[in-house]
């Protein structure tokens, strides 16, 4: 069935969906038989102590608590309506962070059970004064994390452990079994002057996450947006990782990561022969 796994709605504050149902009809019309509305949960209560760097990376960075209500009612009233055009999941982008686990996992104990998919991404790191956004812009990433931890590499090295710490993580039953865009800390790359391909030690850390992700039975956001990104122009995650991945016989889904009209479907006929 042809599927995608990644998508989001008006209640994102940094994309440009008017209307998730106009998503949907495009969606049907280019053959999609499945689709998952997974919109980027609420931040945990208290990360403001924690946040630094360009407030906007903040504020704009998920739909508020006192939206999620109305996002289920929303969503499932598109599913509804819908039914005998297209199969449609909801849930959640769940940003991991190592400090507010309780919080996520009470969360989720919460909004759990209206969710029957998800996805659980990394989108910020220790930096500069706090937590710092890695995937906002060039000078936010550069500024608040690379220059902060020293080079790229000791940032790309920091990524990948924060994303096999929210592997490794307790978030309880409704914790999402599929892991967001895992080269996410590499979508600036081509503007960099420093080295930022993946070091010996980064890739073992890299094979680590995959033999972790093969034993837990998750599964990989193969995540188009990359292609469309200036810094990146290559599918979330790389060819190399993708092609271990498979090898492992960990499952790929299809994520287009949309935040616009234009962009459902986008990359699909890019990644199709991996799926």
């Amino acid at each position: 069935m042809k599927r995608d796994g990644h998508t989001h709605t008006e209640f994102c504050p940094h994309g440009k969906v008017e209307d998730t149902e106009l998503l949907i009809k495009r969606a049907i019309s280019l053959g999609f038989k499945e689709y998952s509305i997974t919109e980027h949960a609420p931040l945990p209560k208290g990360i403001e102590k924690k946040a630094a760097g360009d407030l906007d990376v903040w504020t704009t960075a998920s739909m508020a608590l006192n939206d999620v209500d109305n996002y289920f009612k929303r969503m499932n009233e598109l599913r509804k309506k819908y039914a005998s055009d297209i199969i449609i999941h909801i849930g959640f982008e769940l940003d991991y962070f190592s400090d507010f686990v309780g919080w996520t996992r009470d969360f989720l104990a919460e909004y759990g059970p209206q969710t029957d998919d998800g996805i659980l991404s990394v989108h910020f790191l220790e930096g500069q004064d706090g937590l710092r956004g890695i995937d906002y812009s060039f000078e936010e990433y550069k500024s608040g994390v690379i220059d902060y931890l020293g080079s790229f590499q000791k940032a790309q090295n920091l990524y990948y452990q924060c994303v096999l710490d929210s592997l490794e993580a307790d978030l309880g039953p409704f914790k999402p079994k599929r892991l967001g865009h895992i080269s996410l800390c590499q979508k600036f790359e081509r503007f960099f002057d420093e080295e930022t391909s993946y070091s010996s030690e980064n890739k073992i850390l890299v094979h680590t996450l995959l033999s972790r992700i093969q034993q837990e039975k998750y599964s990989l956001d193969l995540n188009t947006a990359g292609f469309y990104k200036q810094g990146y122009q290559q599918s979330y995650p790389q060819v190399w990782i993708t092609q271990k991945a498979i090898e492992s016989g960990i499952p790929l889904v299809y994520g287009s990561d949309t935040h616009a009209l234009n962009d459902v479907g986008q990359g699909y006929d890019k990644i199709q022969h991996w799926l």
